[in-house]
């Protein structure tokens, strides 16, 4: 790998609060190689004083970011996604660290969502992710700042760019490496398909409102773990398609034989 890898990671903060963090960001991306900053729904100004002051030569970088109203709008034109997260979550989901999880993102288009300075990302925001990374730290105060954690995962991120990390070969990952001539379908393609197998599962009665974010969450982890390509998610979606018209026909299983 090298540094052009670097180019095609994106930074994605959602709801960020403070300037001054921002600000920060910005500097550690441009000090790490990272060039592309996403901000969803931010509750401050990217153009604040303090923000600039921050950010020193990271300025262009604050001046090039994107704004965007929803999450799933920053992940346009990535392939993967990882998000950090302090806390475990209800469903059982590994906790990576940085310098395992991190070089997946280097060999394709990609984002790394970082969440609220307060409360982190949520439930439904995590969903978006398919791995999902803990900065270790001392448990007697674990809590890390969103500067601080984006500069901790820019740093591993551009060890590993450049060849200076050391081999983590004796902590393998459970996904499988990305070097495969088969490109691997982007998260709009999967969320499509996610969107359309929600909507099937509802109207069969597989489903029920009230139970299907939850539900979806393991349709979610299981299809992130196969790592689907953009044709196998191209099939998965024609079987739906063939499926609603059946149903649309008052079709039975036998009667499709």
């Amino acid at each position: 790998m090298n540094e052009s890898a670097l180019a095609r990671i994106r930074i994605v903060l959602v709801e960020p609060a403070g300037p001054l963090n921002v600000g920060s960001v910005a500097r550690v991306m441009k000090n790490m190689g990272l060039s592309q900053l996403v901000l969803v729904n931010p509750q401050c100004d990217r153009q604040d004083e303090w923000a600039i002051k921050m950010a020193v030569h990271g300025a262009d970088i604050l001046e090039a970011a994107q704004i965007v109203n929803e999450l799933p709008q920053a992940l346009v034109g990535c392939q993967r996604a990882i998000a950090t997260t302090g806390r475990s979550r209800s469903l059982p989901t590994d906790l990576e660290t940085p310098r395992v999880a991190l070089p997946w993102l280097l060999e394709t288009p990609s984002a790394l969502i970082f969440g609220r300075e307060d409360r982190g990302l949520s439930n439904d925001e995590l969903n978006y992710a398919q791995r999902f990374v803990q900065i270790p730290s001392s448990p007697e105060y674990p809590s890390l700042n969103l500067a601080q954690s984006v500069a901790v995962c820019a740093a591993e991120l551009y060890q590993q760019a450049t060849g200076l990390a050391e081999d983590n070969t004796n902590n393998p990952s459970p996904f499988i490496s990305a070097s495969s001539s088969v490109p691997t379908a982007s998260l709009e393609e999967l969320e499509g398909y996610y969107q359309q197998l929600e909507r099937l599962l509802l109207e069969i009665g597989y489903l029920y409102p009230h139970t299907a974010p939850r539900r979806l969450e393991k349709f979610r982890r299981l299809y992130n773990r196969a790592q689907l390509s953009t044709q196998e998610v191209a099939m998965l979606r024609g079987i739906l398609t063939q499926m609603e018209w059946a149903l649309s026909q008052g079709a039975g299983v036998g009667d499709t034989l």
